[in-house]
């Protein structure tokens, strides 16, 4: 016998063998397997039949079987013949005689083999075996199968049995009435069997049709399908364990760990390709963000692009109605058509952001678009927009007050000029319906008396008082047109025109003028009669008469107001006018009692000038006329002033109204920014805590929206009664919605970061206490309170962490924080920093060895592996990626997957 020292403590007899290291777990299994054969010889036939199948399914490699383990045995050459299959190594020469000390040599020289690999036999010798001991024998054969076929399964740190029943509970997990707790009254119903069958080849088993009140048929079913498909030979009887309360632990250990090998290399290919898929999976997401960037960003340029030209068309209107509905497609252009592109804005600088976190967490260059589509772009153009767009609205105001002003302008000029015309037109003498020029042209004094002459001459003076009184109307007609010019009047040669008529006509009268005074005084030498009293009513008719004139031209003039207070100064004036309408009552009764004096003269005496007066053109009736119109004319415009009064209050109240609401709205605006720009400088308590409290800001944010919108209906109706300055607030509708558009970015940007926190968290496996650490320590040397570290103090930040660094060093650092070289650090690039070292990520190096597996350990692999191996959309993902292989001895279309990996890891093609 062949005895084997034990080690202290143990009993004289612990068990046919015990092992190395997984010492304790071999001894156990002997002294169940002892005791149960005492108690249930029915184990005894099963793992008879059982080891019987294990050994012949090694044996027959070689060309063998056994028929009668305890017989087959005996001389020991099979026994080493199994060792030899088993381990792939030599043992030493068998002895060839058949004597029994030759067969006890052969026994103990697998028994040395059996120890070399670390297994301590304790009580198993050799004369047992060759004596043909069932109960050593098969202690023998499983510690050959714990040692070949159990201890080296490991599944997740567990071992041996205790790696075997998790696969086991694994691998059946998602089947229906498959509970595995054990090796014996778990597998009775044979739906563990199957299950294990069906998980690594559905193509072999339905699992749906199987009962589980029928375990002899799901036995049989497993067992013969092993056989057949999987070279499993077998190795129990569906009958024995049925019947059985216990099976045999041992015999259906035995029969499911060649489960397990059989499925070794399955299951290594199912871990490459899991891998793959999972990479691959990452590089599809991002490859999908990257187009989904591209497109978001040209749909964007693109609307900016067909957007500026609309703005920079500067070419005006020619009439106000025409400009105020440009002006209200730009205020639909604002409300309508550029906050939706704000969001897109700010969303496309939200995805930049994810997709860099995403890329770096993942081991991937960082995403680089397409030229002229970068972040810096995008926003470069933007400001374009903006500016342009802050032109286009100042240009449109300045168009509309020119407009305006153009229209009041041009009233005013056909007002003076109807009037001067009208004048030009006038009567004189009442006999003659002739105008100036004509009445100028006149030689009336040819056939005239002495008396008739002087009072042609007197009257002529009148007719040059009343010229010279209009040479201002006449001047102001033309600087009305001249100033009309210079705005660029729509009408201007309409204008200019008339207005060269009423020039050339002046100049014509002038002309007329002198040389009529020059005939009269010619003729006055020869005329010495003259009334006085005619001559006095002219005189003071006249200028009484220019009054009057001038009156109702101020009555019927027109204005351009702005406020109130413009308001109040015309009627003020008007009321300084009307009190001076008494004292020109007085005037006028006293001129039309010279009349009176004149014709009671005239009557008198019978004179012939008594019907008329040579003097003037103008009768007492037409005195009186103009007087009655002046009187009905100042009611008219006091209606008409407080009718503006009314509507320059309405204009006050919108004032007030509008700035109300933005002196609210405006410090709101401002505080927010200021209340989000804090949050982002020091988030404090978990991130999922953050993000809820951020959420909640940003809810509060779009609920304040309806303030905003009311404020915009304000202005709107600011603009629409032309209002566009407002004393009662500092706050413009652009500085509001400039604010707005802030506020929101700042907000989600804010969310953006801490999103981008929870992906470097979660894939970095990162506690919130290391997060809180991190913030802590970026706060204390984020200096400016910015969120933005400068090098100075992210080098100090380093150093304080422990840090021995030199300039080459810290240079290298730099450009992995600062990629871009814009000369801060970010918290997000910090915490990408501080967690890169540790992370456990997939390698180009580690998808290559798993494709490597997929391919049998060839260079190349094949379309059709790819297809049998991985997801359809993933093998064809790879067919259409990989370049074809190049080396030799490849069959045609063959792939180059090293390529392809690397490519994984390298410059994207976007």
């Amino acid at each position: 016998m062949m005895m084997v020292m034990q080690p202290e403590g143990l009993g004289a007899r612990e068990g046919p063998f015990a092992g190395s290291g997984g010492g304790g777990e071999y001894m156990e299994q002997e002294e169940d397997w002892d005791r149960d054969l005492l108690l249930d010889p029915a184990w005894e036939k099963q793992q008879r039949k059982t080891f019987t199948a294990w050994c012949n399914s090694h044996l027959r490699k070689a060309g063998t079987q056994i028929e009668n383990i305890e017989d087959d045995f005996r001389n020991g050459l099979k026994l080493m013949l199994l060792l030899e299959v088993i381990s792939g190594e030599r043992l030493p020469r068998p002895d060839k005689g058949k004597m029994r000390f030759h067969k006890i040599a052969n026994v103990n020289k697998a028994l040395d083999f059996i120890a070399s690999k670390g297994v301590k036999l304790v009580s198993i010798g050799a004369e047992e075996i060759v004596d043909g001991n069932l109960k050593m024998t098969l202690g023998m054969i499983w510690t050959i199968i714990l040692r070949f076929a159990i201890q080296d399964i490991s599944v997740e740190e567990t071992s041996a049995k205790e790696g075997l029943l998790l696969w086991c509970q694994r691998k059946t997990a998602p089947y229906r009435n498959v509970n595995v707790q054990n090796f014996h009254t778990s597998w009775k119903d044979g739906l563990a069997l199957c299950a294990l069958i069906h998980r690594h080849r559905p193509d072999l088993i339905d699992y749906a049709k199987l009962r589980k009140d029928d375990p002899i048929g799901n036995l049989n079913t497993a067992f013969e399908v092993a056989e057949k498909y999987l070279d499993i030979p077998k190795m129990l009887d569906a009958e024995d364990i049925v019947n059985t309360p216990k099976p045999d632990e041992k015999a259906i250990m035995t029969y499911v760990s060649c489960f397990y090998h059989a499925f070794a290399g399955a299951e290594q290919a199912e871990t490459a390709a899991n891998r793959i898929c999972k990479v691959l999976a990452v590089n599809q997401e991002n490859e999908k963000l990257m187009e989904e960037y591209e497109k978001l960003a040209s749909e964007l340029l693109e609307w900016i692009r067909r957007t500026i030209p609309w703005l920079e068309n500067r070419v005006g209107e020619p009439s106000m109605s025409a400009m105020q509905r440009k002006l209200e497609d730009f205020r639909d252009y604002r409300r309508l058509h550029k906050p939706p592109r704000v969001q897109e804005k700010c969303q496309l600088e939200i995805n930049f952001n994810t997709l860099q976190t995403k890329l770096r967490l993942s081991h991937r260059p960082a995403f680089m678009p397409s030229e002229g589509k970068l972040v810096s772009d995008i926003a470069n153009a933007w400001r374009g927009l903006e500016q342009v767009e802050k032109g286009y609205e100042d240009w449109l105001l300045s168009e509309i007050r020119r407009l305006q002003r153009l229209q009041h302008l041009a009233e005013k000029f056909r007002q003076k000029a109807s009037l001067h015309e009208a004048w030009t037109r006038g009567r004189w003498p009442a006999s003659l319906r002739a105008g100036k020029e004509e009445m100028l042209s006149q030689r009336d004094y040819d056939s005239a008396s002495l008396q008739e002459v002087r009072a042609l001459l007197r009257r002529h003076e009148a007719f040059e008082s009343d010229l010279a009184a209009h040479q201002d109307r006449v001047e102001h007609i033309a600087a009305l047109a001249q100033e009309l010019n210079e705005l660029d009047y729509h009408e201007a040669a309409s204008v200019n025109s008339r207005c060269q008529a009423i020039c050339d006509q002046w100049d014509n009268l002038g002309t007329l003028t002198q040389k009529r005074r020059d005939a009269l005084e010619r003729m006055e030498k020869l005329l010495e009669t003259i009334d006085q009293l005619q001559l006095e009513f002219a005189r003071r008719a006249a200028p009484f008469n220019n009054w009057l004139d001038g009156a109702v031209e101020d009555l019927q003039d027109v204005w351009l107001v702005h406020s109130v207070e413009e308001t109040q100064s015309l009627l003020t004036a008007h009321d300084q006018f009307k009190a001076t309408l008494p004292e020109a009552d007085r005037e006028r009764g006293a001129i039309m009692g010279i009349q009176g004096e004149i014709q009671k003269i005239c009557q008198t005496y019978g004179l012939r000038p008594c019907s008329t007066n040579p003097y003037i053109t103008l009768s007492p009736q037409d005195i009186n006329t103009k007087w009655d119109m002046v009187r009905k004319l100042v009611p008219s415009r006091d209606q008409t002033l407080q009718e503006e009064l009314a509507r320059q209050q309405v204009n006050e109240r919108l004032r007030r109204q509008f700035a109300a609401q933005a002196n609210a709205i405006g410090p709101w605006i401002q505080a927010k920014v200021e209340e989000v720009g804090r949050l982002a400088a020091g988030l404090a308590g978990s991130l999922e805590e953050q993000m809820a409290g951020l959420r909640q800001q940003e809810q509060n944010i779009i609920n304040y929206k309806t303030n905003i919108d009311r404020l915009e209906g304000d202005h709107q109706l600011l603009q629409e009664s032309l209002v566009f300055d407002n004393k009662h607030t500092v706050y413009s509708m652009e500085h509001i919605r400039v604010g707005w558009e802030q506020l929101l970015t700042s907000i989600a940007r804010t969310i953006n970061e801490v999103e981008n926190q929870v992906l470097t968290r979660d894939a970095k496996g990162l506690s919130q206490e290391q997060l809180n650490e991190f913030r802590a320590s970026f706060n204390h040397f984020d200096r400016k309170r910015n969120g933005m570290m400068e090098p100075d103090d992210f080098r100090a930040c380093l150093i304080s962490m422990g840090y021995d660094l030199g300039e080459v060093e810290f240079a290298r650092i730099m450009t992995m924080v600062d990629p871009n070289a814009a000369g801060v650090v970010t918290f997000q690039a910090f915490i990408d920093f501080m967690t890169r070292e540790t992370a456990e990520t997939d390698t180009a190096e580690q998808v290559v060895a798993s494709f490597k597996i997929l391919a049998g350990d060839k260079n190349y692999i094949t379309p059709e592996e790819l297809r049998r191996e991985l997801p359809a959309e993933q093998a064809e993902y790879c067919i259409r990626r990989m370049v074809p292989y190049k080396g030799s001895g490849a069959p045609a279309g063959a792939l180059d997957y090293v390529a392809f990996s690397s490519a994984l890891y390298g410059e994207s093609d976007l």
